[in-house]
This record gives C-alpha cells, sequence and structure tokens, in this order.
C-alpha cells in the first residue's frame, strides 16, 4: 500500500513537472513544498516496530528488538556507506514531547545507557525488505524520573525510540525517521516482575490507539477488565476454556469486596488502577493483580490439563463452597484456588460428623 502511494506520488510529481510553465512562479513552489510534506509524511509513517521489545526489561539483560522500513527498497539511495539506526531509551515525558512534535524534534539526551544499540539498516534482495535487527541489545542502567505521589517504580513507564536520517532518491530529500517501542516498564531485580507485568497488561488492554504516550485511563468498565483477565488467562495458561459467568462474579467479589450485591449489579461498576494492583486486599498482604497472577502461574504449571477439562472450579468463595457441598455424599470434593496464599490449590471436601450431620472440611492450601 505504501509502495502504490509512492507510485501516485511520482506520477503526481511528474505531471507537475511538465505543466510547470503553465503553473507559474506562485503555484509552482507551493505545490512543489506541498509534494515534499506529502512524502515526507508518507516515509515517516513507513518506518515502524517490526519486533518489539520485551515490555519488561531487566537490566544487565540481553534483549533483541528489530525495525522495518517500508519503503527503504524503493526509496534509499545507495550510498557508499550503510544508513545506521539507533536505539535510545526514552521516558514517558520525553516520548510525549516527541509525539506533540510529530516526530520531527531529534531527542535531546537518552534516558538510560544501551549497549549494541547501532545496527545497519539492510535491504535483502530476496525478500525484498529493510530493516534493522538489533540482536544482542543489552540495556546497562536506567535513569529514573520524578514520580507522583505514590507511584512506584513498577508504574513507571519507558519506550525504546530508534531512530535514523536517510536520503531519498531521487528527490534527494533528507528525513530524519523515529518510532516507539510499545512502554516498556524496566525493573533491575526480579521480585519486581509481577508489578510491572499488571503495569503492562493495563496499559495494553486499555490505552487508546491515538494516545499521548503513554495515557491511559485509571478507571475502566468491569466488563471491560472481565475481557481482559479471560484473555490474559487462556494465553497464559494456553487453553481453550476461558472463565466463565459465576468465576467472574466470584472475582468482582474480590476486587471490589462486596458480598451483597448480584451478578447484575457488577456489570455496571467500574473498577480503578488502585483495586487491580496497589490496595492490599483486605485481611492479606498481597493486591488482586498479585493473587490473580500467582492463580495463573500455578494453573499453568500444575493445573492446565484439569482445568481444560473443566475438572476445577476454582474460582469460588468458601461461603459458596459449603452450599454446593452440605447436601453431596461422602467424599465428594472440589478445587479452589487458595484466598489466603498466593498460588495455592485448597482440597474442600465433604465428611460426616459425629452426630451423623455432614460437614466441609477445607484442607491446608
Amino acid at each position: 500500500r505504501c509502495e502504490s502511494l509512492v507510485e501516485v506520488y511520482f506520477q503526481l510529481h511528474q505531471q507537475v513537472m511538465v505543466a510547470s510553465a503553465e503553473l507559474g512562479a506562485e503555484l509552482l513552489p507551493r505545490l512543489l513544498e506541498r509534494f515534499n510534506e506529502v512524502l515526507s509524511s508518507l516515509v515517516k509513517s513507513s518506518f515502524l516496530v517490526e519486533k518489539q521489545p520485551p515490555q519488561v526489561l531487566k537490566t544487565q539483560t540481553k534483549f533483541q528488538a528489530g525495525v522495518r522500513f517500508l519503503l527503504g527498497p524503493q526509496l534509499l539511495k545507495a550510498s557508499a556507506k550503510p544508513y545506521m539506526v539507533r536505539a535510545d531509551m526514552v521516558t514517558e515525558k520525553q516520548a510525549r514531547e516527541l509525539a506533540l512534535s510529530a516526530y520531527s524534534n531529534a531527542l535531546s539526551e537518552s534516558t538510560g545507557e544501551i549497549m549494541h544499540n547501532v545496527v545497519a539498516l539492510e535491504t535483502n534482495p530476496t525478500s525484498g525488505t529493510c530493516c534493522a535487527n538489533f540482536k544482542n541489545v543489552l540495556l546497562k542502567k536506567i535513569k529514573r524520573c520524578e514520580r507522583k505521589g505514590s507511584e512506584s517504580v513498577t508504574e513507571e513507564k519507558c519506550a525504546v525510540l530508534f531512530s535514523t536520517t536517510a536520503a531519498l532518491s531521487p528527490s534527494n530529500l533528507s528525513v530524519h525517521l523515529q518510532v516507539l517501542s510499545l512502554p516498556i516498564v524496566v525493573i533491575v531485580h526480579g521480585n519486581q516482575d509481577n508489578n510491572a507485568k499488571a503495569t503492562v497488561l493495563w496499559d495494553n488492554a486499555f490505552s487508546e490507539i491515538d494516545r499521548v504516550p503513554f495515557v491511559v485511563a485509571e478507571r475502566v468498565p468491569w466488563e471491560k477488565m472481565c475481557d481482559t483477565l479471560n484473555l490474559k488467562f487462556m494465553a497464559e495458561v494456553q487453553t481453550t476454556k476461558g472463565l466463565l459467568k459465576e468465576h467472574y462474579f466470584f472475582l468482582a467479589q474480590k476486587i471490589f469486596n462486596d458480598h451483597s450485591a448480584s451478578p447484575e449489579d457488577f456489570q455496571s461498576r467500574s473498577v480503578s488502577w488502585a483495586q487491580f494492583n496497589k490496595e492490599i486486599l483486605p485481611g492479606r498482604g498481597f493486591t488482586f493483580w498479585q493473587w490473580f497472577d500467582g492463580v495463573l502461574d500455578l494453573t499453568k504449571r500444575c493445573l492446565k490439563s484439569y482445568w481444560s477439562d473443566r475438572l476445577i472450579i476454582g474460582f469460588i468463595s468458601k461461603q459458596y463452597v459449603c452450599k454446593l457441598l452440605s447436601t453431596e455424599p461422602d467424599g465428594t470434593f472440589l478445587l479452589r484456588f487458595s484466598d489466603s496464599e498466593i498460588g495455592g490449590v485448597t482440597i474442600a471436601h465433604v465428611i460426616r460428623g459425629k452426630d451423623g450431620s455432614s460437614q466441609v472440611e477445607n484442607i491446608q492450601p
């Protein structure tokens, strides 16, 4: 599509040059200037990130990334030395300034130190692609920004800015190409991984397409959150069996700390970032997301086949377990995800009391 637009551009340009005498000294320069703007805009938007860097990035860890210039094979002037693409870390504030200037400003300073961050832009004659592949980039260190109030380092978003300057043929127009990666959360220790994943998940799920980097809503409808948790669950566990209505009801009771509302009541509510991964759950030492992430990990590692065969209820409250099991015969049991332990599973089962009445017991997670 980009290539055929360039063809159209060349044809128009040619026609204008042929008619230059009739167009006159006033109109011609204006048209040519407009042509340059159009070409420049098309060229800039055809420079894109093909392989995104990891969105949770640990310092001192190698990673890969790649950019592609869709119009490279068609427009790049054959130069004696290849064009080089640079990768720099930028803060959210820098990303915002670059976006507001429509990527016409150059970066003032990099916010972290990246090793092996300059790579040649190469055209592959067989595949007809023009790419720069960063094979073993390493983020050595990061400069943290000023944070607002109770913000933690795992809520801080930055990005990798890829940039190069190239001369286009045949016009010899010099264009500065820049493109931002998806937002990245930089961590220095593995124990920050879980909170960093929460920031990335919230951003990927709830950001608008054409936004100011990296603005995202503080509150979202509970229904949207359900979709997100479901997609995340199926992707992580690698199962085709997603969450069910009753699972969402249990999760809503948990995140809103409300056991009196009906499933319908929750439909109209919205959930905040704070409820998702800032506020500690009542009587616990962890947030909703930390608990849910533990469930993901447990199910992925130990219970995948049981979950996929729908043999686990999992997301269910202790009270509801008693209601379900109290009328069942001795020895009936079910598996539920522990409320009190991250990544724990509890077995609830029916036993007869001394007086012959049935009782429900929960085994230690």
